[in-house]
This record gives C-alpha cells, structure tokens and sequence, in this order.
C-alpha cells in the first residue's frame, strides 16, 4: 500500500543559505590565485577519505545497513571520515537513508524521485520532509553511542578544525580546495545517488521501484552509483556484482577482511 502524506514541505532557509554559500566559495577554486596542483591533490584525497571510508563505507555500509562489523575503534574512524564530508549529522543522515529504503519512491521516502529529479537530488534537504520528525525511531542502535553523539552535535565546528589544519599546512589555497571545492563535489557525488541513480542507467533487478545502476556515479562514490544492485540485496557489503562493475569500497572491506579487521560480512 502507497503510503500518503498531508503535510506540505516548508523551506529550510537555514539549510538554503548554507547551500548557497557553499557553491559561492566553491567558485574560489576557479582564482588563479587559489590553485595549485598540490591544492587539488589534497582535495582528492580527502573526497576518497571523507566520500569513500567515510560516507560510503562508513555511513552507509557499515552504520546504516550494518552489512560487515570491524572493531569498534575502526568503527568511530570511518564515522569521523563521514563527518568530515559536510553532508550533515550522522544520526539524521542514517535515519533518512533508513527511512528511503522503507519508502523507496513513495510519499514517506525523504528524497522520494516521484517528485523530481531536482527534489530527489537537493529540494529535499531544503524543505521539511514529512518523515523528519521519525529519523529517531530509526537510529535508537547508535543514538546512545557518545561518539556518535559528538559527531552529530559538532559536525561544523570539526569541519572549522580541519580548514585551519589546512591552512597551516599549505595556505589559502589548500582551505578552498579541500574544504570549499572538496565539499561541493562531495555533496553532489552523494546526492546523484538519490537523483540520477533513480532516473538513469540501467536496472539489473526488478526491485519495484526506480533504482538504477550508473557507472558515473560509481566512479564518484567509489561504488555507490550501483544502486540498483544495492536495493535488490540491501545487506549486502557488495554493490558491484559484475567483473565491470567496479565497487572499490568493496574491494577496502574484502581487503579488512583479508587481515582480519571485517567479519559477518555480508554479499
């Protein structure tokens, strides 16, 4: 049964002007003055640190669908990762991406791609959605957890620590590219997942509803844009099935496993 809402979305003007702001400063990048090879390198690698251990294998695989377990120590590194990608507080980000799985492509799905593609890829987080006030019931497994607890109440401030960090080690330059520019990309690799991998590509499962898999955005997310796989075997640690769908967090945990540091994994 179709689930129905009756409340309409409000604008978020806080979450707006942040969003704003961001793309502004991300222009920076674009300055003559702002770029140096070693700038985007850095950028780089905190995309593959903060996109791929942390949101990827972090937030999604391992917090939100406990696909694989490692030691806890292990545990709060990749949720510090995820943290440190900007996309909001762990405890909302998990509780949404539970909820979309409950309510794929239906009303109560948060970015539900029924309504568009810009409202499933960046409208949604802008507005209330119905289920906004439900997000507790969905993390009670980590919400007592005082690390995790500590990411949620101070994800910002620890992105200020990282940018002054950065500054220290190579100026102006290495804040707007692996803070301003590293956020920009990072949070549009994610939110193509919700967008483009409900409209474009192709589906390799009949799930029911609008997944699909898109090699582009696998090669962004570092195997996220598998998505399609992903709703079909929602446990599973592995989203790349095929020999060329290339899925390199998976290939991060088969090797933890390898040395001992995943177990109970799931494929």
């Amino acid at each position: 049964m179709t689930a129905t809402i009756t409340e309409l979305p409000r604008p978020r003007w806080e979450i707006i002007t942040s969003t704003a702001v961001l793309h502004l400063l991300a222009l920076l990048g674009l300055l003559p003055g702002n770029f140096s090879w070693a700038a985007v390198g850095v950028a780089v690698l905190l995309h593959a640190i903060t996109i791929g251990l942390g949101i990827s294998l972090g937030f999604h695989r391992l917090a939100s669908h406990r696909s694989f377990q490692v030691p806890r120590w292990l545990e709060y590194f990749f949720i510090l990762c995820g943290t440190l990608a900007g996309q909001g507080a762990v405890l909302g980000w998990v509780g949404y991406h539970r909820l979309h799985h409950l309510h794929t492509d239906q009303p109560l799905d948060p970015h539900d791609s029924t309504q568009g593609l810009w409202w499933s890829h960046i409208s949604w987080l802008m507005h209330t959605v119905p289920v906004q006030s439900q997000r507790a019931r969905f993390t009670k497994d980590i919400a007592d957890d005082p690390f995790y607890q500590f990411c949620h109440n101070y994800y910002i401030p620890m992105q200020a620590v990282l940018g002054v960090l950065l500054y220290a080690i190579g100026g102006w330059p290495f804040v707007v590219w692996g803070i301003f520019v590293r956020l920009f990309v990072g949070f549009h690799s994610t939110c193509f997942v919700n967008s483009v991998c409900h409209k474009f590509g192709y589906q390799s499962h009949n799930t029911g509803d609008r997944s699909t898999n898109c090699w582009w955005v696998a090669l962004l997310t570092f195997g996220e844009g598998w998505h399609n796989n992903h709703h079909a075997q929602q446990s599973s640690a592995r989203y790349g099935q095929k020999w060329w769908e290339i899925d390199l967090v998976w290939q991060t945990i088969r090797l933890m496993q390898g040395v001992g540091l995943a177990t109970k994994v799931k494929s």
